[in-house]
């Protein structure tokens, strides 16, 4: 008897247990999830496409890997300018264009005769790749390169043997400039289209990832990070970081742009999309386009539509043939920026109080209020079994808004399908909803009309799990 009372006082006690910490632990990650690379990647948001070769002297966008190296002779090459402009812009990285369509290098490369050391640019001793990453160093900014596999100029190039090229090419520019944090693998393919040759893409990627762990690949399927699908900047509103790449190859062999663009919704692979675009109409910089540079309202546009929308934005800046960021580029960038800091300087929701009737576990861990306390890795959420919630950000007296920010915690994985926005109008507190939009992801920016209000609520209509949200702002 006395061990039957026994093992029932244990019976009792263990399920209580288990049912105390029902919901309390942490959600467990919803599908693929980001790398610590990917994730780091993401909190970049913005940094500098520098679109530089021989194309700049050409006044060419695509060269045809016939020019003479000595084409390439910038008078007063400086990247410690480029990376004084980009720190200003509030940029958070630079990617060169190491090595275009045209085949031409950069840096002296063992495996070309059509680069920086045959031409006459700094007695043919030159290495851009190591004096930007140098600059980027002191500025405080993450170097990548972009390396086209597609080379006019090779002789091997079409040939079997000139993938264990291009491999050797990666080798170099990941394996002599310290750390690399993207490396971009344009899709482009050339050559006689009846040709059986295919690029190595798995041999690509393990040679990056043999000499740079941590870098992050950009292709149109990833697999660090996707192409968006179009060169204007600009993501659907419904954007998956999922990706079902298997059978898929970048370039021609790839998904239509428009899954690229919106990703897959149950995607077997975390692949987050990059928008790329340019200041100007052209990559390459050109004369005459100096006066038709994007306008702030244009580049603020592209910012809603990229960052804004779960997606990292690449703007190019060609350098000019001076080998400089020509001064009203500069401008422009830090108009952009006065533009964005007057957007999002005052946050309303920050140090608000912010509630919800769902709580995990009902414990303070994943309170409401962790919403919006200012740290990435506290979150509000909500039971396994509660996939429909709202929160509610109470101000201490009436704001006049018009847009809001918002953030899932995306180490748990992508989650919302579908939430909105509502405002409660002026003292008398009656709802009215002023957006109503899908998916999240690391970072969702949306605008609508000003309101006077007293309390925002946010409603997450539809999720494929407990939602997990950890940032709220409102502008």
């Amino acid at each position: 008897m006395r061990r039957y009372l026994l093992f029932s006082l244990i019976f009792v006690i263990t399920s209580f247990l288990l049912l105390s910490c029902k919901d309390y632990s942490e959600p467990l990650p919803y599908g693929p999830v980001p790398t610590e690379s990917q994730l780091q990647w993401q909190k970049m948001e913005y940094y500098m496409f520098v679109h530089f070769g021989p194309n700049t002297f050409t006044d060419k966008e695509w060269g045809d890997g016939l020019e003479s190296p000595d084409v390439f002779a910038p008078t007063e090459l400086d990247c410690m300018q480029w990376a004084k402009v980009a720190r200003q812009a509030g940029m958070k990285g630079i990617i060169v264009t190491a090595k275009h369509h045209d085949g031409f290098c950069l840096w002296p490369s063992a495996y070309s005769s059509h680069t920086v050391e045959e031409s006459g640019w700094r007695d043919g001793k030159g290495d851009l790749l190591k004096e930007l990453s140098i600059a980027c160093e002191k500025y405080g900014l993450k170097f990548g390169v972009y390396v086209s596999p597609w080379d006019q100029n090779h002789p091997k190039y079409g040939l079997p043997e000139y993938n264990e090229v291009f491999a050797g090419t990666i080798s170099e520019v990941l394996g002599n400039y310290g750390n690399v944090f993207e490396l971009w693998l344009d899709g482009a393919y050339g050559g006689n289209p009846d040709s059986t040759f295919r690029y190595d893409w798995e041999l690509f990627h393990e040679i990056a990832y043999s000499k740079s762990p941590d870098v992050v690949i950009f292709s149109d399927i990833g697999p660090g990070c996707r192409w968006v699908g179009n060169e204007s900047g600009i993501a659907p509103e419904t954007n998956w970081s999922r990706l079902n790449t298997d059978g898929y190859q970048p370039g021609k062999f790839a998904p239509s742009r428009d899954t690229l663009g919106g990703g897959n919704v149950h995607g077997k692979y975390w692949v987050p999309a990059e928008c790329d675009v340019s200041l100007r109409p052209g990559w390459f910089y050109s004369p005459s386009t100096d006066d038709k540079l994007k306008s702030v309202d244009q580049l603020m546009e592209i910012y809603y539509s990229s960052v804004g929308r779960n997606s990292n934005l690449l703007l190019n800046v060609p350098a000019d043939r001076r080998g400089r960021i020509p001064a009203a580029d500069s401008a422009r960038l830090v108009e952009f920026a006065k533009e964005r800091e007057k957007a999002f300087h005052v946050d309303y929701a920050k140090m608000s109080r912010t509630l919800s009737d769902e709580v995990r576990g009902a414990k303070p861990k994943f309170a409401a209020s962790n919403i919006v306390d200012g740290r990435y890795d506290t979150y509000w959420s909500t039971d396994d079994n509660v996939t429909s919630a709202s929160f509610t950000v109470y101000f201490r007296r009436n704001r006049v808004i018009s847009a809001a920010m918002i953030q899932e915690y995306i180490p748990l994985g992508q989650r919302v399908k579908e939430f909105s926005i509502e405002c409660a109008l002026g003292d008398d507190g009656d709802w009215k909803e002023v957006f109503r939009g899908t998916t999240i992801g690391y970072k969702r920016i949306v605008r609508f009309d000003s309101v006077e209000v007293s309390k925002v609520r946010f409603n997450i209509l539809d999720s494929y799990a407990s939602p997990v949200i950890n940032n709220v702002e409102i502008y």
